[in-house]
């Protein structure tokens, strides 16, 4: 913990349990976890450590253009892929590039100061359902594809 948090039970439960997970949970998924260990915790606690702790580089917070925020025990710099279908976040271990160097000050103007990257694609579990329902459903189209990221009726 830095120096401007002062250590409390609840913040440790809730880093404890973040630890233990590598699917990149909600505050309200999260919470549903902590509440086994600590029955009379609020939603709102556990938003609140879930912020500070992302401030002090304790964790991740996912900000993702789609949904909720998610968050990760991993602060050490890496990317994810997510699946647009059932939203299921992963983490991707590459080979790192550093690219706020190589982009500091090009047309943008802007002094780069760090990236985000997240890769989109469909989760192997979402795939093979997908494939299932192929088989059976004829009157989707030519392929029975589905439009990536809609549902149909």
């Amino acid at each position: 913990m830095s120096a401007f948090q002062r250590k409390t039970r609840q913040r440790e439960v809730i880093l404890e349990e973040l630890r233990k997970l590598t699917s990149h949970p909600t505050a309200a998924s999260l919470y549903e976890i902590v509440r086994r260990r600590l029955p009379k915790v609020s939603l709102g606690t556990v938003y609140r450590n879930l912020e500070l702790l992302a401030k002090a580089g304790e964790i991740q917070k996912l900000d993702f253009s789609a949904g909720e925020a998610r968050f990760d025990a991993n602060p050490q710099r890496h990317d994810h892929v997510r699946c647009v279908e059932c939203g299921k976040v992963d983490d991707i271990m590459a080979a790192e590039v550093d690219l706020t160097e190589r982009f500091s000050g090009r047309s943008s103007g802007y002094e780069i100061l760090t990236y985000r990257l997240e890769f989109l694609g469909v989760c192997s579990s979402c795939r093979s359902q997908r494939g299932d329902a192929r088989q059976d459903a004829g009157s989707q189209g030519p392929s029975g594809d589905h439009p990536v990221g809609r549902k149909t009726e």
